[in-house]
């Protein structure tokens, strides 16, 4: 019994061992350093192929839905996964102390995953409003009554389709790097020129990363050009890119600005590093918005990829975001830094800065009204209610 017993602990550290490699061999260093590769297989993680009205779509999904909480849904960035993307911030120590209290599920786009099969060719790619029309597939699948969107560049264009569309299933948005706009006919013909002198991987990091940090070629470029080339289907990969620089302008206004406009209803944070390529774009998405229940939120010393370089300051962001929407059992320890808080000697306004506050009195217990929203701060002094911008 013992002799079968230390067998099999040889057989499960063997096991171990060999998910833990990184997929670059060779990039033990870099993988270290930054974290953004594949992390081990969790058993807790289960992966499921959904049928929806436009082809099927890989999902991995974690936990099951607690009672009327929300499901948190994310969805990746052009040239990505969810692995590439999201890894490195749903693997910070204080982001599992909050998804241990949801359910979380991850969206693969189509044909995006590791391992996918590559498409055969005349293959017509989902367009971005479908790619939209596809999620509530995954919220009826699962049972969820409604879902919290974590989604990065072209992830975050599809999650605020979703949310357009389809409003009532939709509690909170979390928008990195998001471009409402889309691409005009000098754009278009520069993309063209550009995919003729350069490699798919080269055009996609010019998408994720800025102009300094791909001059600087730092690690994390290094590391994410060798990924995007070996663990995504190219083919696969050139379709996706295709239909997202193919994408029409979000149909939204502010209210007020234009007769019936139409904007997103549920509670948004805007994320982007101050070193990033999608910082117009996401300026612009912010004055499109409700300022009434809009956050948004500059990070200092951060590029294209935030959640990747700067996990602690988001966790952080997203805690308070989660409590301003009443989840205030989502503990928060002392920070350095808030983004929805009163604020600190080391939060640093925007020339056009307003303050809310995003604190709310209701709990997470699961019987949370769901039409709570933001309460107003006297803080503010007259200037409630506008969009909180805040440079961290």
């Amino acid at each position: 019994g013992l002799l079968l017993q230390e067998m099999t602990m040889a057989r499960l550290h063997e096991l171990r061992f060999t998910e833990e490699k990184p997929l670059l061999r060779g990039q033990e260093a870099e993988l270290e350093n930054f974290n953004v590769f594949l992390s081990t297989v969790d058993s807790d993680w289960k992966e499921h192929d959904i049928e929806t009205p436009y082809g099927l779509l890989h999902v991995v999904i974690r936990g099951s839905p607690k009672g009327n909480r929300p499901a948190i849904l994310t969805y990746h960035d052009v040239g990505l996964n969810h692995k590439l993307c999201f890894n490195t911030f749903f693997n910070y120590e204080d982001m599992q102390e909050i998804t241990k209290h949801f359910v979380v599920c991850h969206v693969d786009a189509p044909g995006q995953q590791a391992g996918a099969s590559q498409f055969p060719q005349g293959y017509q790619y989902p367009s971005m409003d479908q790619l939209a029309a596809m999620l509530p597939s995954v919220v009826q699948h699962f049972g969820f009554k409604y879902v919290i969107g974590i989604g990065v560049g072209a992830g975050a264009y599809v999650l605020a389709k979703f949310a357009l569309i389809f409003p009532d299933l939709v509690e909170g948005l979390v928008l990195m790097n998001i471009d409402p706009n889309g691409k005009g006919w000098i754009d278009w013909a520069a993309a063209k020129l550009s995919g003729l002198t350069s490699t798919l991987p080269d055009t996609v990091l010019s998408h994720l990363f800025s102009q300094e940090e791909l001059m600087n070629s730092t690690e994390l470029v290094q590391s994410y050009r060798q990924q995007i080339g070996s663990v995504v289907n190219q083919f696969n990969l050139q379709l996706f890119l295709n239909m997202y620089n193919s994408r029409r302008d979000l149909d939204i206004n502010r209210p007020g600005t234009v007769p019936n406009a139409k904007t997103l209803r549920c509670p948004v944070m805007l994320v982007v590093g101050d070193n990033a390529p999608a910082e117009e774009g996401v300026v612009e998405c912010n004055s499109k918005l409700d300022p009434t229940n809009t956050t948004f939120l500059k990070m200092a010393d951060s590029g294209g990829l935030p959640q990747v370089t700067q996990p602690g300051k988001l966790t952080e962001a997203f805690k308070y975001f989660l409590q301003g929407m009443g989840y205030s059992k989502c503990r928060v320890p002392q920070l350095s830094f808030c983004a929805c808080a009163v604020p600190s000697a080391s939060m640093t306004r925007l020339a056009r800065s307003r303050t809310a506050s995003l604190t709310s009195a209701s709990s997470v217990d699961g019987t949370r009204p769901r039409g709570c929203t933001h309460s107003e701060s006297t803080e503010a002094m007259g200037q409630i209610n506008h969009t909180m911008e805040v440079s961290c």
